[in-house]
């Protein structure tokens, strides 16, 4: 596995504000959604051997797949999609939620989705993936702390 990265910003906070503050640079949604696949196209390659139904995010119209590592003191995580958008997504996931303790990825909730207008732009089905996504997140960080 590789080394996990560390996050560009020292706090979920301040990766949310650094979100919106590079959405704010594009004028429409077509220069977004493609700054949201350029994203995904940087993700980490993601180990083949963890494509599995274990690690499988379950609502999410395309495939995606979420490896945790760490404890409740600092979790990262690995993430990969079939989907280009939604590699983006997880992109933005990672870099708010990856690389933090278990408290504080329970206590930041995700306003970035509401202040980039990304809940306007996602179709249903990739609202719920993006749900899906954040429960799991959420569910990994929860039973770090249940130890």
């Amino acid at each position: 596995m590789n080394a996990p990265s560390e996050p560009q910003e020292s706090s979920a906070e301040e990766a949310q504000a650094a979100i919106a503050e590079e959405f704010g640079f594009f004028g429409d949604w077509t220069e977004r959604y493609q700054y949201l696949i350029d994203l995904g196209r940087k993700l980490p390659p993601f180990p083949e051997t963890a494509k599995t139904d274990a690690w499988k995010v379950s609502g999410c119209q395309s495939q995606v797949w979420l490896l945790p590592s760490g404890d409740a003191t600092r979790l990262d995580f690995q993430a990969i999609s079939d989907s280009s958008i939604v590699s983006g997504l997880i992109a933005l996931l990672l870099r708010v939620y990856s690389g933090r303790p278990a408290s504080e990825i329970l206590a930041t909730e995700p306003r970035f989705i509401e202040s980039i207008g990304l809940a306007r732009h996602l179709s249903p089905t990739r609202s719920n993936g993006l749900a899906a996504m954040l429960q799991k997140i959420r569910d990994y960080a929860q039973a770090t702390q249940a130890g």
